[in-house]
This record gives C-alpha cells, sequence and structure tokens, in this order.
C-alpha cells in the first residue's frame, strides 16, 4: 500500500493533515490513515479513542466551512481512519488558504485556482461569466463546424444555441476560449534533454482558439515523437509516445483550463 492522490499516511496527528482536509474537500474527497508511516506500516497509536477525539476538535476549529468526514478505529484500534468527502461550499479553507492535492503532496492553490473555486460554490462555471472581450470572431469555429457536422449556416443564432452568446450578457467566456483571439492563456510546451536544467525546445501557443491551441500542440507532438522507419519497400509510422493518450492529456488541460501544476504547462521530456 502507497500514497496516492486520494490517500496519506500520518504516522503522528500534527496540524499538517489539515492541510489535507482542505485539499480533499475541495476536489474529489480522500482518506488519512493515521498511525501508519510513510510506507505503508502500522505503527499504531497509544490512545486511538482519544485521537479520534483530538482529530474531530482540530478540524471543527480549524476548517471552515465544516467539512464532511468520518472518523473510525482500525486494526484493533491502532489506527483511525478519516474519510472525507468533497464539499460542495467550496473553497474549504485552513488558515484563510485553500489546498489541493499535487499527486501525493499537498499544496496552496495558486490565485487563479482559488478564485475556480470560488465561483464553483456558488454553482457557477467560469464558462458562464460575460466575457470581457465582446468584439469576437469565430472562423475557427465556424470552419470546424462545417468539417464535422456540415453546418453551413453560422450566425449569432447558432452561437446562441451552442451557450456561447445571449442578448444580456453577451458573449461569455466560453465563447472567448472558441474565438479566433482572445486574452485567454494557452498552453506552453517545453522538450528538456537529459533533465529539466537542459530546455531543447519551447514553443508557446497563447490568445488564439483553444481549437487551434489542441491542433498546434498536436503539430508539435508529432515532429517531436513520430518518424518514419523504411522497412524493405514499406514506410512505417513509429511513435515513440502514443498520439492517442497525448491527445487525451492535451484535450483534459485545455477543457479544464490547468494541468496538475496550475499553471498552463504541458512539458515534454525527451
Amino acid at each position: 500500500m502507497r500514497e496516492t492522490r486520494i490517500l496519506e499516511f500520518k504516522e503522528t496527528i500534527t496540524n499538517t493533515f489539515l492541510e489535507t482536509v482542505s485539499a480533499f474537500s475541495n476536489y474529489d474527497g480522500g482518506v488519512i490513515l493515521f498511525g501508519v508511516d510513510d510506507d505503508g506500516n502500522i505503527k499504531g497509536l497509544s490512545n486511538a479513542k482519544q485521537a479520534c477525539l483530538d482529530i474531530e476538535n482540530k478540524i471543527n476549529d480549524s476548517i471552515s466551512p465544516q467539512p464532511n468526514y468520518t472518523l473510525e478505529t482500525q486494526n484493533n484500534e491502532q489506527t483511525i481512519k478519516l474519510s472525507v468527502k468533497s464539499g460542495l461550499q467550496k473553497p474549504y479553507l485552513y488558515k484563510s488558504k485553500a489546498y489541493k492535492r499535487n499527486d501525493t503532496s499537498t499544496i496552496e492553490v495558486d490565485t487563479l485556482e482559488f478564485s475556480r473555486l470560488v465561483l464553483e460554490g456558488k454553482n457557477i462555471r467560469f464558462e458562464e461569466l460575460p466575457c470581457k472581450d465582446q468584439k469576437l470572431s469565430f472562423e475557427i469555429l465556424q470552419s470546424k463546424l462545417k468539417e464535422k457536422i456540415q453546418i453551413e449556416t453560422f450566425n449569432k443564432d447558432t452561437l446562441k444555441t451552442l451557450n456561447l452568446y445571449d442578448d444580456v450578457n453577451g458573449f461569455n467566456n466560453a465563447a472567448g476560449l472558441l474565438a479566433d483571439k482572445n486574452h485567454f492563456p494557452g498552453i506552453d510546451i517545453v522538450k528538456f534533454g537529459e533533465n529539466i536544467s537542459i530546455i531543447q525546445k519551447r514553443i508557446t501557443f497563447e490568445n488564439t482558439s483553444v481549437l487551434d491551441i489542441y491542433e498546434k500542440a498536436l503539430s508539435v507532438f508529432r515532429d517531436y515523437y513520430q518518424y518514419e522507419v523504411i522497412q524493405g519497400a514499406d514506410r512505417k509510422m513509429v511513435e515513440k509516445v502514443p498520439e492517442a493518450a497525448f491527445r487525451e492529456a492535451i484535450a483534459n488541460a485545455l477543457i479544464h483550463r490547468l494541468s496538475e501544476d496550475s499553471d498552463k504547462r504541458c512539458y515534454e521530456k525527451k
């Protein structure tokens, strides 16, 4: 057994676990096991029942708003299982800060992600907010719609049907993300050498349609990781990394507008 994004071990009870409670409440929930070392070995707690009360008091006194959690003793009352559910009243704060999980670590969210949590807590999506740019064009979107679903007529009614425009608020942020030009950051692609101190190539795509960014990112991928091999009379395409996996990663980054480290960068290592 090892730590994961939704599982953390704590050999003893210190206040650092409260950061992880914030992280689990703000995102997908998770479990903290007390009395277990970093390698998953049971070390045990001297008084699990009292420890449960201590954990409960720490959470109730330190996390705001109140998270949804349960506590139970395990392994003949040697360990404690703290199960934290994803909450609806985000952000959940510890010492006025919100946290998230980054693989097996717990880190403070940045300003952009904090704003996203606030919107989610109010049941408001970023895409639904009015876009600060209202002079938008959609030639790329129009071309893709024509190519994929053979749409011939593209006008303001089309944009309304796609929930990109309404007569009261105008264009929303979803429209801005799809527009030919916008104010949004995009993707920063870096190809490293033998280590992250060696940058062999760097390309940044921003302030343009996410559809355009997606295609350009795939083009860079093919340049980095695909080549042809001649075998007899045939040519064979070789993929150093599966393109399907890269497509999925890029699509997720663009759709959710953040990567694992929340800075909208896609790092590619040689």
